[in-house]
């Protein structure tokens, strides 16, 4: 599967995820308890928590001793190797699963962003919507397949029945191999380039940056707004 594919080692300063600012938030449930009910808002969290089920024991392919702990933004990196989609894998990860994808730049992670949400509101019949999302930067050094040599390779094919399948065996290969992601054209952005981190431990030094709104009035195309930064 990584035959003929360029295989190289970069150090990427920054590349943008971007994150529901829902999730930034505490516990609405903090507001409901005293503190000495937290222990138990604690235990019903981690009951619920694929994150905390995942870090206490391993979720689906996910074993606890790979996600971190004791770093800024260690759940962050690590909900998105613990949520996985059972009934829809991504292009480089598959449903027991999760990876981090980020863009290089935020125009890709916003574009790409957009798509997948508007997929969805068309899904359910209403484009009507507001949604915010928040930069998370994060830094990466070590080997990654570099698919921007191979645009035409079929994992980077935009309808996700012929791209994904082979996008999920590329990542199986990779991972097998030990390399720590996958840089590739941007599908849904074209001239940018996105990032699919295999391994928690790949990403470093996470921060959070501007924050971004995006609306949709009933058409495809969402307007966005900076709202923070």
């Amino acid at each position: 599967m990584l035959e003929g594919l360029t295989i190289s080692r970069h150090a990427i300063e920054r590349t943008v995820r971007l994150v529901a600012t829902a999730r930034l938030r505490q516990s609405v449930m903090l507001d409901l308890v005293d503190e000495s009910e937290l222990d138990a808002l604690s235990e019903i969290e981690g009951a619920t928590s694929n994150r905390r089920i995942a870090q206490a024991r391993g979720a689906g392919e996910v074993q606890s001793y790979e996600l971190l702990y004791g770093v800024p933004h260690a759940h962050f990196i690590n909900a998105s190797f613990a949520y996985a989609k059972p009934r829809e894998p991504n292009r480089f990860n598959g449903a027991d699963r999760g990876a981090w994808y980020a863009g290089f730049e935020v125009e890709t992670s916003l574009a790409e962003v957009g798509f997948h949400l508007t997929n969805a509101l068309e899904a359910v019949g209403n484009l009507n919507a507001i949604v915010e999302y928040a930069e998370m930067f994060a830094s990466f050094a070590g080997e990654f397949v570099d698919l921007r040599a191979h645009p035409t390779h079929q994992a980077l094919h935009p309808e996700k029945t012929v791209g994904y399948p082979v996008g999920n065996a590329l990542a199986a290969a990779a991972m097998a191999r030990g390399l720590n992601g996958i840089i590739y054209p941007s599908v849904r952005n074209p001239g940018g380039t996105c990032l699919a981190a295999l391994f928690p431990h790949a990403v470093q030094s996470v921060a959070q940056g501007s924050v971004y709104r995006m609306i949709w009035r009933g058409k495809r195309e969402p307007a966005i707004e900076l709202i923070a930064g």
